[in-house]
């Protein structure tokens, strides 16, 4: 989950920089892709998330052209963000849940949504953070951070869905940690139950104790314990049998605790083992927390999604299916010359790599000129063969 903030790490330095080495292009480029996709390809490009209505998860944008700070905070859908506000500020925030695209409703006053302008005024249902307004943490940071040259990874709250440092976390960062969730200290506090199950469920991190059991004395059942189970109604029975047990209230008796401070980690499926009787899924509808039963709600989950729709997309792809209705040797032929191509731009680039320089517009549109006029040659050539 961490590692999908690296897509900012390289836009920060194209801004810093105007420019990047070629050295950070090739040991990011490949990373980058495959997060982007991941990120964006669960999220429909082309159309308006609105007539969804509140989206179970999708990428989501803040326009700080539109809405900038002082303002009503407001988060727009990929589509708005590519066809509605195209050269505006834009803040990413990579997904939420249960979300519902604001764009070109009241709260934005000069403009009007060109993919699904007849939007309800407002999106009552829709949660808000200091996020929509560029900033993170529980030190209130933009990010990238200008002022910031501490290299620290972000890392997503599953509840609150606010970014943190890594360093503001009140704990060591685990290993894997893209393979885990993490509940941030205020909202483990907000629902203090949480600390039950991290001191069974959790990522070892916090120091845990046991509660020492005393020895008891076994208990004689008197006549009347008797006679109450003898009478005992046998629909009581039965709901009680149907009933599954409280799983919290059998951690709580066990005793074990951890110390309830920082934030904690989380391996994956740990949802699961959340209890889901009726009285803990009222509980967590109360707090609002229900998502946490619903394992198809992690980004793990959501990204695997962008990832598989990328992957159909690929199978289909245009460029395949026109090979498809060519012969055999007209297949290798375009095959090999596009594995030619890809081999002389890579040695292409490699060279700016091995001296340090940067590539411009001009060294690509130089490159593709020679290989247009190396591709005339060979035509030419193969012409006056025949």
């Amino acid at each position: 989950m961490t590692s999908s903030r690296t897509i900012y790490c390289l836009k920060r330095r194209m801004c810093e920089e105007q420019t990047v080495s070629l050295v950070d292009v090739l040991e990011e480029d490949e990373e980058l892709e495959e997060e982007a996709s991941a990120v964006l390809a669960g999220s429909d490009s082309d159309h308006c998330s609105y007539p969804q209505g509140y989206v179970k998860r999708q990428a989501l944008y803040a326009c700080n052209t539109c809405t900038p700070k002082g303002s009503e905070a407001a988060g727009i859908c990929l589509a708005c963000s590519y066809k509605c506000h195209e050269g505006h500020d834009l803040f990413e925030l990579y997904t939420k849940r249960n979300f519902r695209c604001d764009c070109g409703n009241r709260k934005f006053s000069e403009l009007l949504c060109k993919l699904h302008p007849d939007k309800d005024e407002v999106n009552s249902l829709n949660k808000y953070s200091q996020n929509f307004f560029g900033v993170y943490c529980t030190c209130g940071r933009p990010y990238p951070d200008p002022e910031d040259q501490v290299e620290d990874e972000m890392i997503q709250c599953v509840v609150c869905e606010d970014w943190l440092h890594g360093r503001h976390l009140g704990c060591v960062v685990p290993d894997c940690v893209e393979l885990q969730e993490m509940i941030c200290e205020s909202c483990m506090k907000t629902h203090s139950f949480l600390w039950t199950y991290a001191a069974h469920l959790a990522v070892p991190g916090g120091a845990v104790e046991v509660k020492k059991e005393t020895a008891e004395e076994p208990t004689v059942p008197t006549k009347e314990d008797e006679v109450d189970d003898a009478i005992e109604p046998s629909c009581k029975r039965s709901r009680e049998e149907v009933e599954p047990r409280c799983r919290l209230k059998e951690l709580q008796a066990i005793g074990q605790k951890r110390v309830q401070s920082g934030a904690v980690f989380w391996p994956s499926a740990w949802r699961s083992k959340l209890c889901s009787c009726s009285i803990c899924q009222v509980r967590l509808l109360e707090a609002g927390l229900s998502f946490l039963l619903d394992e198809s709600d992690t980004v793990l989950a959501y990204e695997n999604k962008g990832k598989n729709s990328e992957q159909r997309r690929q199978e289909h792809d245009p460029l395949m299916s026109a090979l498809d209705n060519l012969n055999r040797v007209q297949q290798l032929e375009i095959i090999h010359g596009y594995n030619d191509m890809k081999t002389e731009l890579k040695d292409f680039l490699q060279r700016f790599a091995a001296e340090g320089k940067v590539v411009t517009s001009d060294d690509i549109r130089q490159f593709f000129e020679q290989q247009s006029r190396k591709r005339r040659r060979v035509d030419a050539g193969a012409f006056y063969c025949t």
